[in-house]
């Protein structure tokens, strides 16, 4: 099976979004994602609740970005929600973006790869 530069960043984007929503707030719900959500001003039984449907969305997210990776609007969209989500960190919590594992690195990647969606879709 060959891979095209398409099916690389297709693959690439829909599991990232899902291993994001599986793992960090599913699966085991890392502190983090729960502090970042606490700075809105939830309580911690709320912003549980919120980090978990975070996670249900963003497995939703990359189920439909491997399944309508052709999709220039849900392309656009992901893009939107990548600057969104590093913006929402800059606000809340910018001594993240400093971190060894931090947004930037990862969201700009990510966004790299829908420009390559983006050209190829139609």
């Amino acid at each position: 099976m060959e891979l095209n530069s398409t099916q690389v960043a297709r693959y690439t984007l829909g599991l990232s979004w899902i291993y994001h929503g599986l793992f960090p707030k599913l699966l085991h719900v890392a502190a983090i994602e729960k502090q970042l959500t606490a700075t809105l001003g939830f309580s911690d039984d709320i912003s549980f609740w919120i980090t978990k449907l975070a996670g249900v969305s963003e497995i939703v997210i990359g189920l439909l970005l491997i399944i309508f990776y052709k999709s220039r609007s849900l392309i656009l969209f992901n893009i939107l929600a990548l600057v969104g989500l590093c913006v929402f960190v800059a606000v809340q919590w910018p001594s993240l973006l400093f971190e060894a594992f931090n947004p930037v690195t990862t969201n700009f990647a990510l966004i790299a790869l829908s420009l390559v969606l983006y050209k190829d879709a139609r």
